[in-house]
């Protein structure tokens, strides 16, 4: 299978030059205009670093040759750390108020499957995203009786943090945070209809934000939304990414996860703007993805993110999530499927993939909705049924 999909891989160059064409009907949707073609010398290899998938020779000159050699990278780095988004960005977006006990119950049984990252709230104004107008609780919940965890496994709990005024609640006193997030916007529309303002008055804002943090000995991590296409501003070009994401990485941030907010994004035009943000000189150690699986292709874009390097994967359990400012949008990839993919790969994640779906399924009927999993339920189905004796 895995030589197969080599060679029908190596068949999309003609198809992608095709759909530079103002004329061509190949793939109309897949690629958006900006993404011009590049040369043979400098174009995807998108399964060259994946371990045990795909190794792609860049010299292979004849796909017919039977003396074809392959080589294997060296140096691979195994671990994958999975950021749970789950509590947060996946719960937001519910139009029903999920109970304080729930979101707790959620946090603490995520935190016992061997994730080490689970996004807990975000200090937003309650009137713009009233789901998270708790936040101050869960922290003070999660400060005072620490959620269990696997032994020797230290697990982060940040919070979502947009100006001083969210800051403050994250710095109380007696329960602060370890950890805030912000975010940015790559899109102006995004920005200006999420944030309320552009692009370059978001920084202003959050300059303030990150220097007193990390003064405070907070980390801060950054998000970009909408690297790939926005609703209100048409495409992203790859070069506003790697501007945004720059500023957040000289701000302080320790890493910068990257939004397919809408979800539309595919294997080409993620793998495009991989290599846009690695030839910028962005250290693809600080990055890390984030996709939404509006359109169905959110794991086969986490293999070409694996493939330029990435080894930090957002999800959100039983594919939770949406985005209020982002019409049609719908979750996250899901946290057991990611889970089965990069283990599937050979990577290691830390994560019990049977604890993960058991959370998925409980999450799930305890707030009415769909388990949009794919792995999670399969898994489930296999057990064996209760003895009736």
């Amino acid at each position: 299978m895995f030589c197969a999909s080599k060679h029908i891989f190596g068949r999309l160059t003609p198809l992608r030059a095709a759909a530079t064409s103002p004329t061509s009907s190949a793939f109309p949707p897949l690629r958006p205009s900006f993404f011009t073609p590049r040369s043979l010398s400098t174009q995807s290899r998108l399964f060259a670093s994946v371990k045990d998938l795909y190794y792609y020779n860049n010299n292979n000159t004849s796909n017919s040759s039977k003396s074809q050699t392959t080589t294997k990278p060296t140096n691979i780095k195994d671990f994958v750390k999975i950021v749970e988004v789950g509590p947060r960005d996946g719960l937001q977006n519910e139009k029903t108020i999920v109970p304080l006990e729930t979101k707790i119950s959620l946090i603490e049984r995520l935190s016992t499957t061997g994730l080490r990252v689970i996004e807990a709230g975000s200090f937003v104004a309650p009137k713009w995203v009233p789901q998270m107008a708790d936040s101050s609780s869960i922290l003070s919940h999660l400060s005072k009786s620490p959620p269990p965890a696997p032994s020797n496994l230290k697990v982060t709990y940040p919070f979502l943090v947009p100006n001083l005024k969210g800051l403050e609640s994250a710095l109380t006193p007696s329960h602060p945070a370890s950890e805030i997030a912000i975010f940015a916007s790559a899109s102006e529309g995004f920005s200006l209809k999420n944030l309320n303002c552009t692009i370059a008055e978001s920084f202003t804002r959050f300059e303030p934000v990150v220097s007193r943090a990390l003064a405070a000995g907070l980390k801060v991590r950054g998000y970009v939304s909408m690297v790939v296409s926005c609703p209100y501003s048409g495409d992203t070009p790859p070069e506003k990414v790697v501007e945004v994401t720059k500023r957040l990485l000289e701000m302080g941030c320790y890493e910068v996860s990257l939004g397919d907010t809408t979800g539309v994004g595919n294997p080409y035009t993620v793998d495009v703007l991989m290599k846009a943000l690695v030839e910028a000189g962005v250290p693809v150690e600080r990055l890390a993805c984030h996709f939404h699986d509006t359109y169905g292709q959110a794991i086969v874009n986490c293999m070409v993110g694996l493939a330029n390097g990435v080894r930090v994967f957002d999800s959100s359990v039983a594919g939770l999530g949406g985005c209020p400012y982002a019409k049609g949008a719908t979750g996250n990839v899901a946290t057991e499927d990611l889970v089965y993919f990069l283990h599937s790969v050979g990577m290691n994640t830390g994560v019990d993939l049977e604890k993960v779906s058991e959370v998925g399924a409980w999450i799930s009927e305890a707030i009415g909705r769909k388990n949009n999993s794919k792995v999670g339920p399969a898994l489930l189905a296999k057990r064996p049924e209760p003895s009736s004796s």
